[in-house]
């Protein structure tokens, strides 16, 4: 099968529009309908159901997309890893990183990491749990911060750290006094959080369905400094990593009365290629944490 070819049908699948594709290839269109046609004959099945202006991915082109992204992304890791051999090393790291560990954790690691090995470049992704998972299956990040729990079998990962989920309040909230906070305190009141997707707004999903509470989410944001910000003006409470509040004046920070500690690794492609720089960055972390 010629890999041109599959490289063709995954940019159409992402695009669900051929002139769009083929824009992005820097062909021309009718070359890219008629490759794709030609993948069709010799696979002998329909991968795409054509619209007016858009075409989507029947039941045997959705099974081929898994897997030409894989081949794509093996021979992508097979070429770095030639280079490699040969004294071409891949100067990037490219890291996905949630918002609270990409603002309390991370920027200390990376200046450290970069006065030490200032050829090389860093680009830092933010994004929840979940897309940073997919990007590193897609073969968008080579490294990934994410939760232990629940990580797809194709990604391997090494522990980072541990740490505890707190409510927050402000210091005028009612809540401000207490040592702890149950659950239904704390889902009795209007809450500011992440969107789905971030591991401690799954974590605080899966309690309120367990205990059987009804969530009042008044704000659902990514932006750290506005949940913080409608914290400290009493508009609404949270939950937030312990490494996060701790560096953050003008909150109050109360344990749950059923302690919630989450464990967060560094995650990368179990069966990819972590080039030269990857292997570095992995191994920086893992003895400055």
């Amino acid at each position: 099968m010629d890999t041109r070819l599959l490289k063709y049908f995954v940019t159409v699948a992402e695009h669900k529009n051929i002139t769009h594709a083929a824009s992005s290839l820097h062909i021309a269109q009718p070359a890219l309908s008629v490759a794709i046609k030609k993948l069709e004959t010799e696979l002998e099945l329909e991968l795409f159901r054509r619209h007016e202006r858009k075409i989507s991915l029947t039941h045997e082109g959705e099974t081929l997309l898994s897997h030409a992204k894989l081949i794509l992304q093996q021979l992508d890791d097979a070429s770095l890893a030639m280079k490699e051999l040969r004294g071409l090393e891949k100067g990037e790291v490219r890291l996905g990183v949630p918002s609270i560990m990409g603002t309390y954790y991370f920027p200390e690691v990376l200046m450290a990491f970069k006065s030490k090995y200032s050829k090389l470049k860093l680009t830092m992704v933010e994004a929840g749990a979940q897309s940073i998972q997919k990007m590193l299956l897609d073969g968008e990040i080579d490294l990934g911060i994410t939760q232990v729990r629940d990580l797809p079998n194709e990604l391997d990962s090494d522990h980072l750290l541990r740490s505890q989920m707190v409510a927050v309040v402000s210091p005028e909230h009612e809540f401000s006094k207490k040592k702890t906070l149950s659950f239904t305190e704390f889902f009795s009141q209007e809450l500011v959080m992440f969107k789905q997707g971030y591991f401690h707004r799954e974590r605080l999903d899966a309690i309120c369905q367990q205990q059987k509470l009804t969530a009042n989410f008044s704000f659902e944001t990514n932006l750290l400094p506005v949940i913080l910000k409608i914290v400290k003006r009493d508009f609404a409470i949270s939950a937030l990593l312990e490494l996060a509040t701790e560096n953050e004046p003008d909150i109050v920070s109360i344990p749950f009365s059923e302690p919630i500690f989450l464990d967060i690794s560094i995650a990368w492609r179990k069966n990819g290629y972590l080039s030269k720089a990857d292997r570095t960055f992995l191994e920086f972390v893992k003895n400055n944490h």
